[in-house]
Formats: structure tokens, C-alpha cells, sequence
């Protein structure tokens, strides 16, 4: 009787800090003109236009990225453009045949053409890292004795951050995704079977693009960087048609952090509730976190009334975020008690052979009914859908998207999709996967149990405190 009344009290409690926050977000959105992001029904933002004729390539996890990046830098016939959270200096961003620092290619890059980096500054008060002494330490060691020109942004909201991870070259070719170019918390240069001894393995997926929607990725980074430097840079070129795929560059850019976005832009948020809200068959989301009121909402609503009965929800978490693990948690908990069909699936990568997961989900990936695709920078979090600035990309190319999915699940279930139905494969394979007896003889895997119902209201919570 006495848990029965806390467990109540606890989902009643729980509804008012959600309902407050999502009120919360609806004031601020609708003061700024933006409150039809969350009322998106197309898969695609309001900010700028989606442009037809692009080649996108999608890199999945470091091993794969970041020697792309490499070729594409010391190809660079006009300039390279780098935005990040942090940059490290002494990364490897090259391993074979020897061992080539992100220093060292951007130093060898600069004495041919212009080479600019913009970090994060760090936090205005040293509550999480990097710090501001260790952000303009690494810029310092990254450009003293180099041409590379660095700059550090600090026009970011008080506890948030610069969270987007590009690389421009020469105005035609651009990197989206969310790999960072640093070693801070795990190896970025990976990939399967995620086996490293020394590090956490580390999952991620950053996508290329070539064609008339990198001038919006050019355009963004000289935005910012005009904003923090007080230097113009040249208007974009609109690149000529690369391929056959439409694209659209989305971000998130808070309201009143640069004067060319006085109202911000929130269309990263927009073209995920558009997506989710007319998914019929298939959401599937990699995410390093997965705490935002909005979309957990529509997630429950899609559970509770699943829109066929083919519907299927599969979520790919890390076994620990390195924080918010509480919070998301306790979200995946109001998500299984709206499971009542059971189609919900949720999992981990482990490393097969190894008794406790040793690999880190940071992916930034959305695909719905294998129709909607976006890669990029942003997590499922206020943080990024609100407060931080992040790129994404978001393409309605059905083939594309399919055969990321594809790839995907052949990694992450040790075994060929291609060419599979999604249900087939999600009723025959990733059950049975997640079901098994020894999981730690397989890359996929089960998450531990999710926390008590009051776990999310930490995240809610902290949005009512630090989203202005």
C-alpha cells in the first residue's frame, strides 16, 4: 500500500515538472516566432531551404571518418575550415602508416592555403571541461608556431556550449557529424569490434557532403566565425550538383547568441518532430542521450497508438552516458511502461568476448521508415535541441537511408542485413540478440534495468534551471 501511494505521488509529480517544461519551452519558442518546431509534420526545418543535387556519404565510426577527412584536407586547394567542441593538438588523426597528429596536418595544410579552427571556450566558470584555461591552452598549442588561425567562441548560453563538429574544404566538400577530434574520454579513432585494451571503444557516425547545400555548412561557420573574430569572410559559392540527393542543414543556434540569428534557429528540433510524428513503420534512433520532454512524448504517443501494426521503436543508448545517466534512464522507463504492444526495443554495443561493455555510443543518427535520414551533432537532450549550437544534416533519400540502417545493424548484430525487411529483422535477430543468456559474447546488447519513474524528472529539471 505505502509503495503503491509513493510510486502515484512520484508519476504525479513527475507529469508537473514535464508539463512545466514543455510549457516552458512553448513561452520561449513562442516568443521568438519558433513555436511551429514543435509542431513540425514534414521531417524537414524552417530555417534554411533543402537544396537538391548532393552526394552524401555516410562514415560509420572514426576508422572510417577520419582517414576521409585526412585525404580530404591535404587536398585542400583554397581553404579548411574546422569547427568543433574541443580540438586536441596532439590527436592522431592519422595512424597508418605512421602517426600524424591533427597539428601536424593542419600545419602542413596552412603553409599552402587558409586554415581556420573556432573551439568552444569553455564554460564561463569552470563546472565542467574543457575549462577556459584548457580550451585556450589547446588552441595555443594547436596554432604557436603554425599559420593555422584559431579563435575560441564564447558566445554560448551560461551552461551549455558550442557542441557542432565540421570540416570545410575549399567550399565544395563538408563534414557533418559528431565525432570530435580529440581522445577526452575515449579513442575517436575506431571501429568494429570496438576491441581497443587501453580505451573505451567509441561508436560514432559523421556523414560527407558534396553539392549545393555545403554552402549552408560554409555559411554557418562564417557566421560564427565573423561573430567571434570580428573578420568577414567571402559569401559562399553555391557548389555545382554533386549527386541526387536532397539535403537540408539544420542547427540548432539559441536566440540572442549571434546578431545574424537574433531569434536563433531551432529547425534540428522541428525536422525531428516532423519525422517522428509521421514515422508509420520504423523509428530508429542512435543517440548519446535521450532526455528531451518533446520528443520522449511523442516516442509514448507512438507507443500507445502505434500508427500500423508493423510499428517498431529501437533505440541504441550507451551503457553509461558519461552524464545525464540518470535522466535518460528514467525516460526509457516512462517509454516501457507505454510499450503495452511490445515494440520497443533498446540496446547497448558491447565488445563480444568481454564480460563489461567497453564501448561508447556518441552517434547522432535518426532513420524512419527508412525514408528520413539525419546525421550530425545534436543529442536528444534540451541541451542540443535548445541551448547549444549543433549542424545536422537531414535527407529524404530513401536509398540512402536504408542502406545506413543496414550498415548499421550489420555492425551492430554481427550479421549481414542488407537487402532484409526491417521487422524480419528486428522480430528475428534483435530479440533473440538482446534476449540472450551470455551477452557479453555478442556486440549488441541488453541495457542494464531503467531507473525508478522519479530518475526522469533529472532532466526536465535541469531544463527548468538552466534553459533560460
Amino acid at each position: 500500500m505505502i509503495s503503491e501511494l509513493v510510486a502515484n505521488a512520484d508519476g504525479k509529480f513527475g507529469e508537473i515538472i514535464e508539463t512545466a517544461n514543455r510549457r516552458h519551452h512553448i513561452r520561449r519558442l513562442g516568443r521568438l516566432g519558433w513555436y511551429h518546431a514543435l509542431r513540425g509534420n514534414t521531417g524537414w526545418g524552417s530555417g534554411t531551404a533543402p537544396r537538391d543535387g548532393n552526394r552524401v556519404a555516410v562514415h560509420v565510426d572514426g576508422a572510417s571518418a577520419l582517414p576521409a577527412i585526412v585525404m580530404a584536407v591535404r587536398g585542400a586547394r583554397s581553404f579548411v575550415h574546422v569547427a568543433g567542441w574541443t580540438v586536441d593538438p596532439d590527436f592522431a588523426i592519422e595512424r597508418i602508416p605512421a602517426v600524424v597528429t591533427l597539428r601536424e596536418l593542419l600545419a602542413e595544410a596552412a603553409t599552402r592555403v587558409d586554415v581556420r579552427v573556432l573551439a568552444w571556450a569553455g564554460p564561463p566558470v569552470p563546472v565542467m571541461h574543457p575549462t577556459r584555461a584548457e580550451a585556450k591552452q589547446l588552441m595555443t598549442r594547436l596554432t604557436h608556431g603554425t599559420r593555422i588561425r584559431g579563435a575560441l567562441d564564447k558566445r554560448n548560453r551560461p551552461m551549455h556550449c558550442h557542441h557542432e563538429k565540421l570540416v570545410i574544404i575549399d567550399g565544395i566538400l563538408a563534414f557533418v557529424g559528431g565525432i570530435d577530434l580529440t581522445d577526452m574520454s575515449g579513442d575517436r579513432f575506431d571501429g568494429p569490434p570496438h576491441d581497443k585494451v587501453t580505451q573505451i571503444g567509441w561508436h560514432d557516425v559523421a556523414a560527407s557532403l558534396s553539392g549545393p547545400a555545403v554552402a549552408d555548412v560554409a555559411a554557418h561557420f562564417a557566421m560564427r566565425w565573423t561573430a567571434t573574430t570580428g573578420e568577414p569572410l567571402p559569401r559562399p559559392i553555391v557548389p555545382a550538383e554533386a549527386g541526387s540527393s536532397r539535403v537540408q542543414v539544420i542547427r540548432t543556434v539559441p536566440d540572442k547568441t549571434y546578431t545574424a540569428l537574433p531569434k536563433g534557429d531551432f529547425s534540428i528540433l522541428e525536422a525531428y518532430v516532423g519525422a517522428i510524428r509521421r514515422a508509420q513503420r520504423l523509428i530508429y534512433l542512435e543517440n548519446q542521450f535521450l532526455w528531451s520532454a518533446e520528443i520522449v512524448a511523442l516516442l509514448e504517443e507512438k507507443l500507445l497508438r502505434p500508427p500500423t501494426k508493423e510499428f517498431r521503436l529501437v533505440l541504441l543508448l550507451p551503457q553509461r552516458p558519461n552524464n545525464g545517466n540518470d535522466d535518460t534512464r528514467g525516460q526509457l522507463s516512462v517509454l516501457k511502461a507505454a510499450d503495452r504492444h511490445n515494440r520497443l526495443l533498446f540496446g547497448t554495443v558491447g565488445t563480444a568476448g568481454r564480460e563489461r561493455p567497453g564501448v561508447y555510443v556518441h552517434a547522432k543518427v535518426g532513420i524512419v521508415d527508412d525514408e528520413w535520414l539525419t546525421v550530425g551533432s545534436a543529442n536528444l537532450n534540451e541541451h542540443s535541441l535548445f541551448n547549444d549550437t549543433e549542424v545536422n544534416l537531414v535527407t529524404d533519400d530513401a536509398a540512402l537511408a536504408r542502406s545506413v540502417r543496414e550498415r548499421l545493424w550489420s555492425e551492430h548484430l554481427a550479421l549481414d542485413c542488407t537487402g532484409r525487411d526491417p521487422l524480419d529483422v528486428i522480430e528475428t535477430d534483435w530479440r533473440r540478440v538482446l534476449a540472450a543468456s551470455a551477452p557479453h559474447q555478442q556486440p549488441l546488447r541488453r541495457l542494464p534495468a531503467v531507473s525508478r519513474r522519479s530518475a526522469r524528472l533529472l532532466g526536465p529539471i535541469k531544463g527548468l534551471l538552466v534553459d533560460g
